[in-house]
């Protein structure tokens, strides 16, 4: 049985390699965000204003490769288990697709 992954805190059972590069990535984002406020403060051009927000939208992005591996593991595994899990699933799902309240 996979491991669960629900709002519960239990593990999402992140690869190794992906948790290693999400992590280098929120740490640059984090950096670039200070940046960024450092720039408004000082009121930099806001043109490049614009294109360090961009770049940190960018990166932040790049972090999908951890839906990625959720959805590859743990939905397709609650889907294979029918019932309850299957409804959990579409619920995660509509959540990472930020669906469920429109």
């Amino acid at each position: 049985m996979a491991p669960s992954c629900h709002a519960g805190g239990y593990s999402c059972g992140v690869i190794d390699d992906i948790k290693k590069r999400a992590l280098h990535r929120t740490a640059i984002v984090e950096g670039q965000v200070r940046g960024l406020a450092k720039m408004i403060e000082g009121e930099d051009y806001c043109m490049d204003i614009i294109a360090q927000s961009r770049a940190i939208q960018k990166a932040l992005e790049s972090l999908d490769k951890l839906l990625e591996n959720h959805l590859r593991t743990h939905v397709t595994h609650m889907f294979e288990q029918g019932g309850d899990e299957r409804e959990q699933a579409v619920a995660e799902l509509l959540k990472a697709y930020d669906v469920q309240n429109r």
